[in-house]
């Protein structure tokens, strides 16, 4: 089948050739549309490239915000000094994705747009209250990251919309945030189970909270008011195992090769509980 490859100069321009081409499909480091495509998964009959437009491969940083641009690679950020300075375990969960010749062609927002249940900086993002700016022949829309992986391979973009960048806030000097990644299966880089957990302290007492857990459900899983219960008070270890067994209990794990429901729901417990006490240990942000 004969695949039409167009490049846009502006993400105007790349909007209109997705709602004038019904079968098309946007495109940019190709890691995950192009490997789908060999597989049959995917057959476009118009291809969409991002590679010509402007101003998407860019990170920038404005007082505590640092804006990455969505074609950024994924090596480009795992070896960013601004983002292992600014946002460790970003640039830590990125640096575990596939390996550097994936990295070096998979871009950020690529990696996002697809919505893959199993992958790692959607679960980091979603803990860092990052937000996803999309554009389109209507201008921007703004989307809360841990609200946009909506199932399996679904996102909440229309389908003429283009992710441009991803806003993400600096950590601040009394926050600290770390991403763990359990791999059940030599084989393959995919996690059985990922957990991003960010917390602010006083004084050791904890101001604010976050835990999400990827690759074990159609979206990252984040439970506002389970994270609730450690407000005000330190992370001590009875607080940690209430937060583990509660977050365990509270997910219903898919089943795949990688691990079956059973197997899930017990690493789930063990890695938010070994994040949780990184966090508090040493504060190794992005450990």
């Amino acid at each position: 089948m004969d695949i039409d490859y167009l490049e846009p100069t502006t993400v105007s321009e790349a909007s209109e050739l997705l709602n004038l081409h019904e079968g098309s499909k946007v495109v940019a480091g190709g890691t995950a549309v192009v490997l789908m495509m060999q597989q049959g998964l995917l057959l476009p009959e118009v291809l969409v490239s991002l590679r010509s437009i402007d101003g998407l491969s860019n990170v920038t940083a404005s007082d505590d915000l640092i804006t990455i641009g969505s074609a950024v690679t994924l090596q480009e950020i795992a070896t960013s000094s601004l983002l292992l300075e600014r946002t460790p375990s970003l640039a830590r969960a990125c640096e575990l994705v596939g390996n550097v010749r994936v990295r070096n062609a998979a871009t950020l927002g690529g990696n996002l747009a697809e919505g893959d249940y199993a992958s790692d900086p959607p679960t980091v993002l979603a803990g860092l209250d990052a937000t996803v700016v999309a554009g389109s022949e209507r201008g921007e829309r703004r989307i809360a990251a841990r609200d946009l992986v909506t199932g399996f391979y679904e996102t909440a973009l229309e389908r003429d919309e283009i992710i441009t960048r991803i806003e993400v806030r600096s950590l601040e000097p009394n926050e600290r945030a770390v991403y763990l990644k359990y791999v059940s299966r030599s084989s393959e880089d995919r996690p059985c189970v990922g957990v991003a957990a960010r917390a602010k302290f006083s004084d050791e007492i904890v101001d604010d909270l976050s835990i999400v857990v990827g690759a074990v459900a159609s979206s990252p899983q984040r439970f506002d008011d389970v994270e609730d219960q450690a407000f005000g008070a330190p992370l001590e270890a009875d607080v940690i195992e209430s937060l583990a067994g509660a977050y365990s209990r509270g997910i219903s794990p898919l089943e795949d090769a990688r691990g079956s429901a059973w197997y899930r729901k017990r690493m789930i417990r063990v890695f938010v509980r070994r994040a949780l006490t990184g966090l508090v240990s040493n504060g190794a942000a992005g450990s």
